[in-house]
C-alpha cells in the first residue's frame, strides 16, 4: 500500500499511558529552604555559610525532606539549581538551600534562589563590553588598595572604582600601601577635595604599621577589596585574617606589574566578628560600560557643581564647557585641574579602555 491510499481513518492515536500527569510550568516555592550566604565559589561549587539555629534539610537528591534539627553555624557546599539558569551566583548573595544542608564532607546542597540583593558592584572587561560582570553582592563599603610605589599607583583605575562605588552605593575606602617607599601626602591631596576616607600602611621591620586603623575602618561592614596585582591586597587580608593563607606574589621589577595571587573571590570573617573582608583578584581594568554617561559626572562630587552653567548637551570637553571656568576659579580646590583631566579622560575612555 502507497502513502497515496492512506487517509484518516488509518491514523493510530497511541493511548495515553496510565498515571501520566501533565507537565506544569510552576516551580516550588521551597518555603522551607534554608538561607545561607555564598562565602566562596570554585569551579561550580558555591560554598554558604548558614547561620547557628537554621534547620538542617536532609533529604533525598530530589530535595525532599526527611526531617529538620536545629543544628550550629556550618559551612554547606552547594550547586546552581537548574531553574536558575544563566542567573550568575556571587560571593555576598544571600540564597535559599534546599536538599542536604547538614554541611557533611559529603553533603551537597542546591541553591533555588537568590534573596533580594541590597547592593551590587559591577564592572565590565572594558568600555565597549556590553557584559556587565557582578562582582560581590550585599557589600557597604569598598575599598580601594594601591601601593604608592612598586607599582606606580594608577589614579585613573582608582577614578573608576570610586565611581563604580558611588554607583553601588557603597562607601569608598583608600587603602595605600608601601609608605615607607614613598611620601603618601601629594598622592592625598589629589583626592581631598571628595573627603574620601583613607589608610596609610607602611612596613617596619617586617610589621604592617596601620593595620588597627584598617580594623577599626572594617567593624560593622561588609567590605569588598579591590586593587591591580602586586599592591599587597593579600597581604592585608592575611594580616587581618591570619587563617585566610592568601598566597602573595612579588612584582616583576621589569614591569612593575605583579601577578594574579587571588583567583577567586573569598569572604572571610575577621577574627572578632565583628565585620567581613571580601578579597578579589587583581583586576587590569575596571570597565563602566554599565553605567550611563550622563551619570558619571554625578560621581565627581567636587567638579558636579560647576556643570550648572554648560551649554545644553555639553560633553564635559568642548571648549564652552563651564567646568574650565569653574576649576580655573579654584571652586574645586587645588586639585581640581588633575580631577578635571580624570573626569575627561574617564568620559573619552568610554569609547576606548587602552588609557587606563
Amino acid at each position: 500500500m502507497s502513502w497515496r491510499d492512506l487517509d484518516e481513518d488509518d491514523i493510530r492515536v497511541r493511548p495515553p499511558r496510565k498515571g501520566s500527569r501533565a507537565r506544569t510550568k510552576e516551580r516550588p516555592a521551597h518555603a522551607d529552604a534554608v538561607i545561607g550566604r555564598v562565602v566562596g565559589v570554585d569551579r561550580g561549587r558555591y560554598t554558604c555559610l548558614v547561620p547557628a539555629g537554621s534547620g538542617t534539610r536532609k533529604g533525598s537528591p530530589g530535595g525532599s525532606t526527611g526531617g529538620t534539627s536545629t543544628e550550629p553555624e556550618r559551612l554547606v557546599t552547594a550547586m546552581k539549581a537548574r531553574e536558575l539558569g544563566r542567573t550568575r551566583v556571587v560571593v555576598g548573595d544571600e540564597v535559599a538551600l534546599v536538599g542536604d544542608t547538614s554541611g557533611g564532607p559529603d553533603a551537597l546542597a542546591r541553591i533555588v534562589r537568590i534573596e533580594q540583593r541590597q547592593s551590587v558592584l559591577r564592572r565590565t572587561a572594558d568600555d565597549t563590553d556590553p557584559v556587565e560582570r557582578v562582582i560581590v553582592a550585599n557589600a557597604d563599603q569598598l575599598a580601594i588598595v594601591t601601593a604608592l610605589a612598586d607599582p606606580e599607583p594608577r589614579p585613573r583605575m582608582i577614578d573608576r572604582c570610586l565611581v563604580a562605588a558611588y554607583d553601588a552605593g557603597l562607601e569608598p575606602l583608600l587603602v595605600l600601601t608601601k609608605a615607607d617607599l614613598v611620601d603618601p601626602a601629594d598622592f592625598l591631596a589629589t583626592y581631598a577635595p571628595l573627603e574620601v576616607n583613607h589608610v596609610v600602611t607602611r612596613r617596619d621591620n617586617g610589621d604592617i604599621c596601620g593595620l588597627s586603623e584598617l580594623h577599626e575602618r572594617l567593624t560593622g561592614h561588609v567590605t569588598v577589596l579591590v586593587g591591580h596585582s602586586g599592591v599587597g591586597k593579600s597581604t592585608l587580608v592575611n594580616a587581618l585574617v591570619p587563617d585566610a593563607r592568601r598566597a602573595i606574589g612579588d612584582v616583576n621589577v621589569v614591569t612593575g606589574r605583579g601577578r594574579h595571587t587571588s583567583t577567586s573571590a573569598v569572604a572571610l570573617r575577621l577574627p572578632a566578628g565583628d565585620g567581613w573582608v571580601i578579597d578579589t583578584p587583581g583586576v587590569r581594568s575596571f570597565g563602566l560600560a554599565h553605567i550611563d554617561v550622563d551619570r558619571i559626572i554625578d560621581h565627581f562630587p567636587d567638579l558636579a557643581a560647576g556643570t550648572d552653567d554648560c551649554p545644553r548637551g555639553c560633553t564635559h570637553d568642548e571648549e564652552d564647557c563651564a567646568l574650565d571656568e569653574w576649576v580655573a576659579q579654584g571652586h574645586a580646590g587645588p586639585a581640581g585641574p588633575a580631577r578635571l583631566e580624570s573626569l575627561r579622560r574617564l568620559l573619552q575612555s568610554r569609547s576606548s579602555a587602552a588609557d587606563y
